[in-house]
């Protein structure tokens, strides 16, 4: 088992990245999708790397001192190893340094492990975002944290 990186997305990543969001998510973000988040110097988009291979990834697109998480996801064999936590903190610590204050998310109510991570990194629940979520229709649970209490 090699050693895991986590740096900055760059475009070499975002094929794996693709394959991994397809294997995650019913509506998954197209290749395209990622390159163009990837061109707005106010996002913050992070992979997760074991060697060459492309293991994990988390982005977030920033709006004055407010950051939105769009995605936190780990390929299915690397899942169970804190990699979504590790990714998790690197994001708060770059997104700090970006002068981020407040973190929100949403995660669909029945994944039951990622609102698990998110509340043992000091997310909050803040309200339900009714059929937030499509194929299968399910309420979102949006969660907020503070930069005063890191993950």
């Amino acid at each position: 088992m090699e050693k895991i990186e986590i740096r900055r997305m760059n475009k070499q990543d975002v094929s794996q990245a693709a394959v991994i969001e397809k294997e995650n998510f019913s509506l998954p973000w197209t290749e395209e999708s990622f390159l163009q988040a990837l061109e707005k110097k106010e996002n913050i988009y992070l992979t997760a790397l074991e060697g060459e291979q492309v293991i994990g990834y988390i982005g977030m697109w920033t709006v004055l001192d407010e950051g939105e998480i769009t995605q936190v996801s780990v390929k299915k064999d690397f899942q169970g190893r804190h990699i979504g936590r590790r990714l998790l903190e690197t994001l708060e610590e770059e997104g700090k340094k970006e002068g981020v204050v407040s973190f929100f998310l949403e995660v669909r109510q029945s994944n039951a492990p990622a609102i698990h991570l998110y509340q043992n990194c000091g997310f909050s629940v803040q309200g339900i975002r009714k059929n937030f979520y499509e194929n299968p229709r399910e309420d979102g649970i949006l969660m907020e944290k503070k930069t005063a209490s890191l993950c």
